[in-house]
């Protein structure tokens, strides 16, 4: 009994934190996301800069 209690406990403690780290995932492909579009975004106005 007391191992069904230990081994359910574990698998709980999983499930939490890998839906923690899958959040975390996600929030960090927004955030490159967002910096790969400012880059992109960087570049082309220093390509017009560059052109004039």
């Amino acid at each position: 009994m007391r191992a069904l209690i230990y081994t359910l406990g574990i698998v709980a403690l999983v499930l939490i934190v890998l839906g923690l780290v899958l959040k975390a995932v996600k929030w960090l492909l927004i955030i490159g996301l967002i910096a790969l579009v400012a880059s992109i975004a960087m570049g082309v106005v220093k390509g017009r800069r560059a052109l004039r």
